[in-house]
């Protein structure tokens, strides 16, 4: 997946470094379901155990091709309902924040899903507060409701809002772009 400035690749297990870097940073933690001791060790199995689970997908994104800047996984890929979860999507590289390459992954993510994958749903949850709402909406996606306690973390729990984006939502969206 290919874009002006970014490309988004298949994650290799030596990203598990920088994922663990940008994993340990409040900023990235604030609105995801992580731990604060988040060790090396554990973005390892986690991502070992991914890559043997057929309906996990891992990527990275790449800034023209160079630095890894953030991280993509997708979840619960399901040929039989043509339906699938962005589990994880962020920026890690605090220097690239707030500077538009969030949404051009979207952009890219979302083609890839409804056009490669042949998806007919695309959902995604999030933490109340969560600055990508805003991204979100404006790609297309639709409330659908908050899971309740349904994230844990630091034995602590979290409401998910959840959103999704139909393939016609889709269609209709992307013409905007």
């Amino acid at each position: 997946m290919v874009s002006e400035n970014i490309v988004i690749r298949k994650s290799t297990f030596d990203d598990c470094e920088i994922f663990t870097k940008w994993e340990q940073e409040d900023y990235i933690k604030e609105f995801l379901t992580i731990n604060k001791e988040r060790t090396y060790e554990e973005v390892v199995r986690e991502f070992i155990l991914r890559e043997e689970d057929i309906s996990n997908q891992q990527y990275t994104i790449v800034f023209k091709n160079r630095n890894p800047i953030g991280r993509i996984h997708l979840s619960k890929i399901s040929k039989e309902s043509d339906s699938m979860d962005i589990t994880r999507i962020y920026i890690g590289e605090k220097d690239y924040l707030g500077k538009g390459y969030g949404k051009e992954a979207m952009i890219l993510l979302l083609d890839y899903c409804f056009n490669t994958l042949k998806m007919e749903r695309v959902s995604l949850d999030f933490y109340r507060g969560n600055p990508a709402e805003k991204l979100y909406l404006s790609l297309g996606f639709k409330y659908e409701g908050i899971m309740r306690n349904a994230a844990k973390r630091d034995n602590e729990y979290f409401d998910l809002h959840l959103m999704s984006i139909l393939r016609e939502e889709y269609k209709k969206t992307i013409e905007i772009f």
